[in-house]
């Protein structure tokens, strides 16, 4: 294909695309058990919240997150029946690696790969802990070679799945004529607090949902049909640790989630897609697509606000927290494949994929489409 690139800056950043590394295909793995927001909300009040006030106030949070329903790796009345961190731990690890096993699988056929064809897996999660990890559970029951590399990465939350492209593709830099893959898996109904009715745990409860996406990746020697990764930044913001993340407790992760989030992104994130742009010569005028982190209606509100878009910008990840929610590392690739599959950037083009998470920090990855 020819792609007609009129600006002299943009031809500069294509000029060296066919080095790049390349998306090959993206694919999703949802557990079975999937409910409407509603049916969450009576089950939040017939297992969890008591108290008429609360119940009240939990409804109107499930509402105001603007998520429509969410799939749950266990149906609610198991969910409601774990007694322990233990207990939710090895439900965590029995149904990532049947999650994982599909997505990778279906990544690998989507891309015309074979299991042995995978140099390097990148492993992203933040809702259970595993060792060994949930990658190296997987490899031998698909068939990867027993010298694959292996990369588990904890700790990034929703970042993780962009910084998880930005780092295949680093690797894919140095070693061009291999092949990587990103696995999330995020079972983020596993590590709700039901003896806690706080704010917090109560969005948290509102807002996240299960699931799991692959992503294969070529280096410069092979072809594939999505966007090429042209350049990656990552963001750490100063002074800001405590305004995301967990605290590990006894009972298992305790959600920490600051109200502040929204307006550091608003104050932020410009400034730094401004700089990163910069420095490929760029600016924002010339990004004509985003593939955005659902972090949520604050944050997306504040996203848009930040960079100046329009809503229809953001439509993917807004349709995407309403169908299946904030689904923590696993979210922004669900974004990228619904991007490729049905909302396809024109040819040429430049796309901006953005991830945010706990730090508190970003991750820019500027895509050629």
């Amino acid at each position: 294909m020819t792609i007609e690139i009129g600006d002299p800056a943009l031809r500069a950043v294509w000029g060296q695309s066919e080095h790049l590394p390349t998306v090959l295909s993206v694919a999703p793995a949802f557990p079975s058990h999937y409910l409407d927001q509603q049916a969450l909300i009576e089950a939040a009040k017939r297992h969890w919240i008591r108290d008429e006030p609360q119940r009240r106030r939990l409804e109107r949070l499930f509402h105001n997150t603007c998520v429509e329903g969410r799939h749950l790796a266990l149906p609610v009345d198991e969910l409601a029946g774990l007694r322990s961190f233990e207990e939710a731990n090895d439900a965590y690890i029995r149904c990532a690696v049947e999650l994982g096993e599909r997505a990778i699988s279906a990544a690998l056929a989507g891309a015309g790969l074979d299991p042995r064809d995978v140099d390097h897996v990148f492993f992203a999660s933040v809702t259970g802990i595993a060792t060994p990890s949930i990658d190296a559970r997987i490899a031998h029951r698909i068939g990867l070679r027993r010298d694959v590399k292996r990369t588990p990465i904890f700790g990034l939350g929703c970042v993780a799945g962009a910084a998880g492209i930005a780092r295949a593709s680093d690797y894919l830099r140095a070693y061009p004529d291999q092949t990587a893959v990103l696995l999330a898996v995020e079972l983020c109904s596993l590590t709700i607090q039901r003896g806690d009715a706080s704010v917090r745990n109560l969005i948290a409860s509102a807002l996240f949902g299960d699931g799991a996406a692959a992503v294969a990746l070529g280096g410069s020697a092979r072809a594939g049909a999505g966007p090429r990764v042209l350049a990656t930044r990552s963001v750490l913001f100063p002074d800001s640790e405590e305004m995301m993340g967990w605290d590990v407790t006894a009972s298992g992760f305790r959600v920490v989630l600051s109200a502040e989030v929204p307006n550091l992104v608003r104050d932020r994130l410009r400034g730094e897609v401004d700089d990163f742009l910069a420095e490929c010569d760029l600016t924002l005028r010339d990004v004509e697509s985003f593939v955005c982190h659902p972090g949520g209606p604050k944050v997306l509100d504040a996203m848009g606000e930040a960079l100046e878009l329009p809503r229809d910008a953001l439509s993917v990840t807004w349709e995407s927290l309403a169908r299946v929610g904030n689904i923590s590392s696993v979210s922004v690739l669900l974004v990228l494949e619904e991007t490729m599959r049905k909302r396809r950037p024109r040819p040429g083009s430049l796309g901006l994929l953005v991830g945010m998470g706990p730090g508190f920090c970003a991750e820019l990855v500027l895509l050629g489409w």
